[in-house]
């Protein structure tokens, strides 16, 4: 199995820059992206032999995650099953035999550190996800998770420790 992940930080404009031939070129049997900032019904992807499923964010031009699929799922699950985070658009979980496979585009805590406390309450929900599927079965997930790990994951390093995504608490 071949799976790519990818945050187009918009679909619609990475559709202007070539989109399709790198899609073609890559040659996925499960190809997820992040922050497509979508609404349903804004795009018509023509992906033959691909199954298409689409998480969309209530707020126009704001989020959202899809898979396309070569590989057929047993279910499909949009969101995590709590309210307060399934707004967004932010999981998309594939069901199968052996195990599940999710895509997934974590909340930023913003400038300032706006989101920081809704953050904090994501991946805890999201972790409780994640244990509650592993229980069952394993996992694969993949996504943007808007945390980078250690140092050498970041241009500037010291510049980013009070940065959203090199915060102590998101690492």
């Amino acid at each position: 199995m071949k799976a790519i992940s990818w945050n187009v930080n918009g679909l619609r404009a990475v559709m202007n820059k070539d989109f399709m031939s790198s899609f073609e070129a890559l040659d996925a049997d499960i190809f997820c992206l992040q922050e497509t900032k979508l609404q349903e019904g804004q795009i018509d992807l023509d992906l033959p032999g691909y199954e298409q499923f689409w998480n969309y964010a209530e707020k126009k031009g704001y989020s959202g995650t899809a898979i396309f699929t070569r590989l057929k799922p047993e279910s499909v699950t949009l969101g995590i099953g709590e309210e307060e985070h399934d707004h967004e658009g932010r999981v998309i979980t594939l069901e199968f035999k052996d195990y599940y496979f999710i895509t997934c585009y974590t909340p930023n805590s913003q400038d300032g550190l706006k989101r920081l406390n809704y953050r904090m309450r994501w991946e805890d929900a999201f972790l409780r996800y994640i244990k509650g599927l592993d229980g069952k079965k394993p996992v694969i997930f993949c996504g943007d998770l808007n945390v980078a790990h250690e140092e050498i994951d970041l241009k500037n390093p010291k510049t980013n420790h009070k940065n959203a995504v090199f915060l102590i608490d998101s690492r």
